[in-house]
Formats: C-alpha cells, structure tokens, sequence
C-alpha cells in the first residue's frame, strides 16, 4: 500500500498554484513516473491533498497512470464534519486498488461528497449528507478571510427579521452557521476540550491589540457549538482566516459585546470585547478534533507556536482512518 500526501503548495487555491512546474511537486511527479515500471504494483493506494488538486494537471497525470496500471479508483472531497466532527476541513483524497479486486461499493467517475454505504460497512457509516457548496466557506487556508470581505460595513447590518449583525458577517453566513450549529448528528466542542482545569490557559487568551484589531472578522465559537473553522499552520500567531476562537464567558452574549462597539474609544471597546473571554483552542483541542489519541503529546522542547504548524499541516485521523477500511473491504 503507498499512503501518500504530497506538498500541497502548488495546488492551494491562495498560493500561487505552480501546480506541476512547482518545485515541490516533484516527488509526487516521481512517484507517477516509477508506478508503471514496478514489476510489482502496490495492491492499494490512498492519496490526500487540498481542496484544488482536483483541477490540477497533476491530478489528471495521477488519473492516467491508475488507468495504464490497471487500477480501480475512487476520489473524494470530505470534511470532518461528515462524520459528525465540529471541524471543517475539506480535503480531496482518491483511493485506488488493482483491478483484480472490487470495491465494496460502485464506483464512479463523480467526485464523491460523503462516504459510500457499502453493504459491509454498516459501523462505519456517517450520518453525512455533505455537499460542497455547503462547505464553500470553510476550505483550505481562506477559511475566515471570506468574513473578512464578505460586507464592506463596520457599523451593525440589518438582519430580514429586524435583527441586527455585529461582525463583519453578511446574513448568508450567520444562516449557514446557525444551521450548523443545530445539526445534532455533529458533536459539540465541549467533548473535544481539556478538562484539566488546573492547566493555566492564560497564554491563550487573545492579547488586547488582536481584540482591538480583528474583532470584527473573529469566528467565534462556543462550548455548545457544533463547528469551528479550518486551523492553519498560522494559528495562534496570526488571527485572520486562521481558525475559530473560542468564547469561554458563558454568560454573556455575542451581541452584547459588539453592539454599538463603532461608537466606543479603544479603552471601551477592549473591556467590551474582554467579557467574552476569548482564547485560541490549545494544540490539545485540536489534536483531539483531528482525531489523535488521547496520550498524544509533543515533546517538551516543541514550542507552542511549532505545535500549532505541525497541526495546521496535518489531517483528520478519523476521516483516513474510514477511508482505509473502504478501500480494504471487498465484494
């Protein structure tokens, strides 16, 4: 079995997409060159990258050499949300085997949104119903920057039904964050939190000048929600389109503190903002969103900010973890 996840740096849609005249997609080009030559082909492969390597010329040079091999594929876009993970974090990923033996399922030339309920698959099988537009706000690296540009108004936006918006957030998304956080197939993030109330999580509060700075383009979350955004290898070292925040200030409502913040001077809006007790998620949380064992830890010499890049750079353990089974079963 090859297991492979190739830099994505040339098929992120926010990077400069030099796709296969990339320097760094040259191992993955390698591996494409030597596959035929084998006298041995690999029975199974699974592949992972960003959203975006589905429209790459590498992509249709993978696809080329599965056919020549002689090899049943499938490819996919999933996010963990699709198995009721509070996470979004859409990725492509193709599963192949040799001919010689079935899937479980039908394959199909489709990009599969959600997992295939194969007849042997029966504890295995999510309560998805993903599509990609549904996700279209929560991929790859420009998860928050779309709040950041989605209305060009500071002050507070009407709503239809006579409410008001806060943040720089336009009704579609707020709707489309509400329906998410009401799908009750989809855990809360309070499951995937530390306990350890001794922990000091003071160096995760958001310092004063990032309040004052991103206020209105923060993804806030509660410990009820059940979504968070995509965590970039920039998470807790830059703010914007990085990842969710989390509200610990469980009293107190979001409206509150950003209701008529235009008007305040800076002292005033910093002790507005502060009751809402905003910290980053620890590298813990999101190992354990990732799906990483509950004794996983870093080493003590991995800085906190090292911590966070290692994950941003990972993958959800769970959704590759099913895939593996889909690929293994059989007719």
């Amino acid at each position: 079995m090859i297991l492979m996840s190739p830099p994505c740096q040339p098929f992120t849609r926010i990077g400069l997409q030099g796709d296969v005249s990339d320097p760094r997609a040259k191992s993955f080009l390698y591996i494409l060159d030597i596959l035929p030559r084998l006298k041995k082909l690999p029975s199974y492969i699974l592949l992972e990258n960003v959203k975006g390597f589905e429209s790459s010329v590498a992509r249709e040079n993978l696809i080329k050499t599965l056919q020549t091999c002689g090899y049943h594929y499938q490819e996919f876009l999933l996010s963990p949300t699709c198995i009721g993970i509070p996470n979004s974090r859409l990725r492509y990923f193709l599963i192949a085997k040799l001919q010689k033996e079935q899937f479980a399922f039908q394959v199909t030339n489709q990009i599969l949104e959600g997992f295939p309920a194969c007849d042997t698959m029966s504890s295995f099988e999510s309560p998805c119903s993903v599509t990609v537009k549904s996700l279209g706000g929560n991929i790859e690296t420009d998860v928050n920057q779309q709040n950041a540009i989605s209305h060009p108004q500071c002050n507070p936006i009407p709503h239809s039904d006579g409410t008001f918006l806060y943040k720089l957030e336009t009704a579609e998304e707020l709707e489309r964050k509400q329906s998410q956080n009401n799908d009750s197939s989809t855990q809360m993030l309070e499951e995937f939190l530390e306990k350890n109330e001794e922990k000091d999580m003071s160096q995760f509060f958001l310092p004063p000048k990032s309040l004052l700075r991103y206020a209105l383009i923060l993804d806030i979350v509660q410990t009820t929600s059940r979504r968070s955004t995509c965590f970039t290898k920039g998470y807790g070292h830059y703010v914007e389109g990085t990842g969710s925040v989390l509200q610990t200030a469980t009293d107190i409502e979001i409206s509150s503190a950003y209701e008529s913040l235009e008007t305040l001077n800076d002292e005033e809006k910093l002790a507005k903002l502060s009751t809402l007790k905003l910290r980053y998620f620890t590298p813990k949380e999101i190992a354990n969103l990732h799906g990483f064992p509950l004794q996983f830890g870093f080493p003590e010499k991995i800085t906190t900010k090292q911590q966070y890049r290692l994950l941003g750079n990972s993958l959800n353990v769970h959704i590759v973890a099913k895939l593996i089974t889909v690929l293994l079963q059989s007719r």
